[in-house]
């Protein structure tokens, strides 16, 4: 039993239902100090509480007594040890107001002790208004924006009692009055006690205090003409002698006359003494001069919390525990680490029964069959519903709290540029979406081990994908499916262990054969490697991503910093390393860049006109900005690619594959804000204000859930099916055939001297006419279900299955209804197709086993869909929120971060635009009036000129 568990009770009868609750309520936090500022008419977010300072310093000492008790010499409590303390004197209320209006006063240390730092945070009045941290949150939120004293009135006699109950609004009235003073004199005179209890080592729980030493000289009556009559009284009384208070504890009883978990009840000194312990001392100054200024300056930038502490001195109870939350909330979003926005009334008020209309509708009408008008607002309202629902948090978190050391500054280097590993991204959870954090997931994970092998994967995949004629996507060109590949390689990848040291069986059917190595033995089954699971508790697997979950172009760049430096040029300039345009190749023949495993000739194509784009974006930089230094040059031009990047996809290569208007208006609007249609702006007024401007103009937002992406995103973008099996590559100007290969003769090393031989004006000109394969069954690619790949010989479809059973993707049927559609209840709900219903049939004994990945493929997606509507309600949630929870899309899409030139740059340009610059020659085969997605114009043959020139 841990020291601290016969003190302390759970909110919710766990630590980890605690800190649930405790997560709600520093959000509620956060709104509070958002509708301070506004009704304070604050330039820039003040603290939660304690938002005005009365004096500051960074040069005050506390010392230990020479004749502390025993007991209590704990840590780096040791008689006559002295240290370094910086104090913050203060008035209690969220708003900074006049001194004289009646307030709490505060106090803050950070004592830099021999055994670490500890804040100490105390308050002139010996118990807490509020019990709990349930109590203190409705009390703030009824306060937000009171100022006059009709709306303090209004707040305390009619909010307050419907948020905690009468009588409890009327103990925490009679603590708010008589702690609440205007009189004070002088914040050296008054007396601090600590909020709640802390342990104090082998001593058990204690309250401390603060009291000034016997004899302080007295101060003059408050003056009500002098807003700030508190900091001038202070600054004369420093000016003549020094401020001294003595630092005091209260030993533990009983939870019946010392409670460590109600916050709400006197420690009295008749029941629990108080024992001197150290002096706190601030040295004769004057606190006018420009260092003193300099030094209330730096406080004010500080974030206390009483968990800067050590073990030995853990905060206790339920209100402290609650505060590790919220003050590291609270000081995020005043430092611009974290961020917060309301939603108004309206849509809260209006968008309850009108979703609630929409689901009931969508039960017999789909919603892509309803007019564009309701079309778009239904795609609102599931968004709304997803987020609540369909955002689930695998990080490992905290609970109890533990005390934690001050975290050092952030590096100015990261507020304005991406790290290589995705780190800082959100600064106030610097790990958070970085290399190595965890997949989410949308739905709860199923893990079946006894349907591991059930059906047999191998079967499925011939019998229900296997490829036997291409079947085309119209609609699309190759340069769809390579850009896809190209995108993926950015965001996820599943570490796998290395080849022949922990791998996954596949039996096959007695009949079949397979090499799972090169020239290696005949086998009865199929072995590949098995993914890395994060070690865990005995819950469900998660698996972690070894890129970063941003969009940050780090399949161009790298993932860490020797990787990104190595792709640079030689002398550490800006540019990517290129050899007469191309990348260079590695010792393995495939060229080095970001990400470079599973390579053809797709990749060879995106990769080498991104390279060459983020080099041309390096030589405009240069030439408007000349001063600006090479290390700035490269990360701004990261930024500005890797936020063309995002438009494109969002804009051109989204609306390209679900090619219906509602779609296009959709995600236009993520990116630039709805069209001008009035009927479509007031659906959005009404229902969802956020959506009226687009997301690189609002603030972060993760909805309630740590930002990643999930494993059920991995499972819809299992695209395969785009990839062809053999590639006829076009000269641009004749319209010759130059070749045709087979995807043997397209990937892995032979890629890239094939992309070199043909340039690539004639590689783009070639994947522009040229259609990827349909996402569909009986469509996936004959040359990827025997490939090799790292020393293995294996069939990606069969792998593609496996992962999914095996990472606890729910199978297809409870994969529709986590994600609001109705179950299927017959195999013919999923096809009519005659002889694939007989192999469904065949395959699964019922509905409920249909492979996620085969039930996708199977549904007949919706007009224009190149996918079905199961796996777009995944993008409806994923395609926003990757755009919304990163803070260099939005509250760090500025100027001052992407240059002028930069905005201006991703405003102009797109994948046409990317195309041109470097192939100027193409222009006249993109399509007119559709995105480079499109297919484009093939250059027609003179009926006597020659066709073909393939050897």
């Amino acid at each position: 039993m841990s020291r601290t568990a016969q003190y302390e009770r759970y909110d919710g009868g766990s630590a980890e239902a605690e800190r649930l609750v405790f997560e709600q309520l520093a959000e509620e936090l956060m709104r509070v100090q958002a509708r301070n500022r506004k009704s304070s008419g604050a330039a820039a977010l003040a603290r939660t509480f304690h938002a005005k300072p009365v004096l500051g310093v960074e040069n005050a000492r506390l010392r230990i007594h020479d004749q502390v008790p025993p007991e209590l010499r704990i840590g780096f409590v040791l008689p006559g040890a002295e240290y370094p303390v910086t104090l913050r004197l203060s008035n209690a209320s969220g708003s900074p107001q006049a001194d004289s209006l009646p307030d709490m006063r505060g106090a803050a240390l950070r004592v830099e002790a021999s055994d670490g730092t500890h804040d100490l945070l105390m308050t002139n009045f010996p118990v807490s208004h509020a019990r709990n941290a349930r109590e203190f949150v409705a009390f703030a939120k009824t306060m937000a924006g009171a100022r006059t004293r009709v709306q303090k009135a209004f707040a305390l006699f009619v909010e307050l009692p419907f948020a905690v109950g009468w009588s409890t609004a009327a103990r925490m009235r009679r603590n708010v009055r008589a702690g609440a003073r205007g009189d004070v004199r002088s914040l050296a005179l008054e007396t601090y006690w600590s909020r709640g209890a802390i342990l104090w080592g082998e001593a058990g729980p204690v309250r401390y205090q603060l009291r000034p030493v016997r004899g302080a000289p007295d101060a003059p009556a408050p003056s009500r003409a002098d807003r700030d009559h508190l900091s001038r009284e202070l600054a004369q009384r420093l000016a003549h002698g020094d401020v001294v208070f003595e630092l005091l504890v209260q030993r533990y009883v009983d939870e019946t006359i010392t409670p460590v978990e109600d916050a709400s009840v006197e420690w009295r000194e008749d029941d629990a003494p108080t024992i001197p312990v150290a002096t706190v001392t601030v040295p004769r100054q004057n606190v006018d001069t420009a260092e003193a200024r300099a030094s209330a300056r730096r406080i004010e930038e500080l974030a206390f919390n009483p968990w800067h502490t050590t073990e030995a001195f853990r905060p206790l109870g339920n209100l402290n525990r609650a505060r590790k939350a919220a003050y590291q909330a609270s000081s995020a979003q005043r430092l611009g680490y974290r961020f917060t926005s309301d939603e108004p009334l309206r849509n809260k008020v209006l968008g309850t029964p009108v979703g609630a209309a929409f689901r009931l509708l969508n039960r017999w009408v789909p919603w892509y069959r309803l007019p564009l008008p309701a079309d778009l607002l239904n795609l609102v309202f599931l968004r709304r519903t997803m987020r609540r629902k369909n955002l689930i948090d695998t990080d490992v978190h905290e609970a109890p709290p533990q005390p934690f050391p001050v975290p050092p500054p952030v590096d100015e280097s990261l507020r304005g540029a991406r790290s290589h590993d995705g780190t800082f991204n959100d600064l106030s959870a610097p790990t958070m979406g970085a290399v190595g954090a965890a997949f989410g997931r949308n739905m709860p994970p199923v893990l079946r081990p006894d349907l591991f092998d059930v059906p047999s994967p191998y079967e499925v995949s011939r019998l229900l994908l296997h490829r036997d004629t291409f079947v085309p996507a119209r609609s699309l060109n190759l340069l769809a499916a390579a850009w896809i590949q190209f995108q993926v390689h950015d965001w996820v990848n599943h570490s796998r262990y290395p080849t022949g040291t922990s791998s996954v069986e596949i039996p096959l059917p007695p009949d079949v054969d397979w090499h799972n190595t090169p020239g290696g033995p005949t086998e009865h089954v199929m072995r590949f490697a098995d993914n890395v699971a994060m070690a865990g508790d005995g819950g469900p697997v998660h698996f972690s991503d070894s890129a970063s979950h941003w969009w940050d172009g780090s399949e161009l760049y790298g993932s860490d910093e020797k990787a990104a430096r190595s792709l640079r040029d030689a002398d550490g300039g800006a540019e990517l390393r290129l050899e007469d345009g191309h990348l260079p190749l590695g010792p393995n023949g495939i060229p080095l860049t970001g990400v470079r495993e599973n390579w053809w000739l797709g990749l060879s194509v995106m990769h080498t006109l991104f390279a060459r784009e983020h080099n041309m974006v390096c030589a405009a930089l240069r030439r408007e900005y000349p001063r600006m230094e090479e290390e700035r040059v490269y990360h701004t031009a990261r930024l500005i690619v890797s936020a063309l990047i995002a438009k494109i996809h969002t804009v051109e290569w989204t609306p390209a594959i679900l090619a219906t208007e509602a779609i296009d208006i959709a995600l236009k609007t993520n990116w630039q804000g709805p069209p001008a249609k009035w009927l479509e702006r007031l659906g959005l007024w009404l229902f969802e204000a956020h959506s009226l401007t687009g997301i690189p103009k609002t603030v972060p937002d993760h909805q309630g859930a740590p930002y990643s992406l999930t494993e059920d995103f991995v499972t819809v973008y299992r695209m395969h099916p785009l990839i062809p099996d053999d590639f006829e590559i076009c000269d641009h100007r004749f319209g010759r055939r130059l070749d045709v290969l087979g995807f043997d003769d397209v990937q892995g090393a032979e890629a890239e001297p094939l992309m070199r031989k043909t340039g690539l004006p004639d590689s783009l000109y070639s994947f522009g006419i040229a259609h990827p394969g349909a996402i569909t069954l009986h469509n996936y690619p004959r040359a990827l279900q025997h490939f090799e790949r790292d020393g293995e010989i294996i069939d990606l479809s069969v792998v593609d299955l496996v992962r999914n059973r095996r990472r606890g993707v729910p199978r297809y049927n409870d994969f529709r209804s986590g994600l609001h559609k109705e179950r299927i209840r017959r195999f013919e709900d999923l096809t009519a197709e005659p002889g694939t219903l007989a192999r469904l049939k065949e395959l699964y004994r019922s509905v409920d086993e249909i492979d996620t990945m085969v039930g996708l493929f199977a549904e007949n997606p919706p007009t224009g869909f190149g996918f079905s509507d199961t796996a777009f309600r995944v993008f409806v949630l994923m395609a926003s929120r990757r755009l919304q929870s990163d803070r260099f899309l939005t509250v760090d899409y500025r100027p001052e971060l992407y240059t002028p030139l930069g905005m201006d740059w991703i405003d102009r340009n797109g994948m046409t635009e990317v195309v041109l610059r470097h192939c100027p020659e193409l222009a006249s085969l993109l399509p007119r009036d559709a995105s480079a997605f499109a297919p484009w114009r093939p250059v027609p043959v003179p009926p006597n000129g020659p066709r073909d020139t393939a050897s």
